[in-house]
């Protein structure tokens, strides 16, 4: 599905939250990460051309779904180190259960993130947008002090934010009181 279908789904689908993309500077979305206190919406990294798995896909058998290029797998390593370079503080790592997620996670952060259903992806699945949005909107609401990154899949960024990030690409939200959140701004992927 392309950037044009996905933004049409969201269209269609009424209920769901479609807020700007705000464009922060980098420098200041760096200094509001050194702060604490934000989530991360990362994009796995980069993947093979195509949308989604293949047909028959299993979600416990990497070898069944899309993974990882050597490509994403670099980019997912240098994310790591620009992140531990500019002194990120991270309380939690969170990923999607599917394995290009997870592998992101891993070698980005060096560390085993916890499984988060929520953060699946919903490409092709309009069935599940609204649940996984409620339940990843509690998420965010409750994510404590630290900075929390959680690896998903752009079809669900976008259908929580409405903005449709690059592979590799970070949206930062700032939690706010009542429940809900701001997007702070967006990270490019380092190159």
């Amino acid at each position: 599905m392309d950037r044009r279908a996905v933004l049409r789904h969201l269209l269609l689908c009424p209920g769901l939250p479609v807020l700007g993309a705000a464009r922060a500077d980098e420098a200041s979305l760096w200094r509001l990460l050194q702060g604490g206190g934000q989530v991360v919406l990362l994009r796995h990294a980069a993947t093979p051309p195509g949308a989604g798995d293949p047909p028959g896909f299993v979600l416990g058998e990497c070898r069944t779904q899309r993974n990882l290029s050597d490509e994403g797998r670099r980019d997912a390593r240098r994310l790591g180190q620009l992140l531990r370079a500019r002194g990120i503080p991270m309380e939690r790592v969170l990923s999607s259960p599917w394995c290009r997620c997870l592998e992101t996670a891993r070698l980005a952060f060096g560390r085993e993130p916890v499984v988060e259903p929520a953060l699946g992806n919903v490409f092709g699945r309009p069935e599940r947008v609204s649940g996984q949005v409620a339940e990843l909107r509690r998420l965010i609401t409750g994510a404590g002090g630290g900075n929390v990154f959680m690896v998903t899949h752009g079809s669900t960024i976008s259908a929580l934010t409405g903005v449709l990030p690059d592979q590799g690409e970070m949206v930062v939200l700032s939690p706010q009181a009542g429940g809900d959140f701001q997007v702070a701004g967006r990270l490019a992927a380092p190159s």
